[in-house]
């Protein structure tokens, strides 16, 4: 069925634009971070710093892309990564589990390794993000570098950043 656009609405096609507004949240998210907060300490001293955290995301899409036998991007050092290399280092990973998703959704829509299915594999990697990005912004409030409240909504504002990934 047409949507409001009058183009049919493509389950495989929105499956990947919501892995793609996720990761276009992730940049929003490091955009708007204050750059004190990105390798400061938590209150304890113990955990993840940010640049940790981030460069845990990126690498956990990796160990996926190992294990199904997609294209691989470079890992990311948390000790030596900018804000910048890390967006750059999620934009690689994006597109090459962008890649993953659509062979799936194309084929039978199994992921090597994953149960149940490609679906669950999308919902896994959004609650991945979902959660560190909750981390990181208790870290950033804890470590006195609070996100504005304009962008903690923005996190939120999922047709916004869907259109900013989709300038269409």
């Amino acid at each position: 069925m047409p949507s409001k656009t009058g183009k049919p609405f493509i389950l495989a096609d929105a499956l990947v634009a919501a892995f793609d507004t996720n990761d276009r949240i992730n940049h929003y998210l490091i955009e708007n971070l204050p750059p004190e907060a990105w390798h400061a300490e938590s209150p304890d001293g113990k955990g993840r710093d940010i640049a940790s955290i981030v460069a845990h995301m990126h690498n956990v899409r990796r160990m996926w892309l190992k294990a199904t036998g997609g294209r691989i991007p470079e890992k990311l050092n948390p000790a030596k990564a900018t804000p910048a290399q890390a967006r750059k280092a999620l934009e690689e990973s994006r597109g090459s589990i962008q890649e993953l998703l659509r062979t799936s959704l194309s084929a039978d829509g199994r992921i090597k390794g994953f149960r149940p299915d490609v679906a669950g594999f999308l919902g896994y990697l959004i609650a991945h993000d979902a959660h560190h990005r909750g981390q990181i912004t208790m870290l950033a409030r804890q470590s006195g570098h609070p996100i504005s409240q304009k962008a903690m909504f923005g996190m939120w504002e999922w047709g916004a950043r869907f259109s900013e990934w989709n300038k269409e």
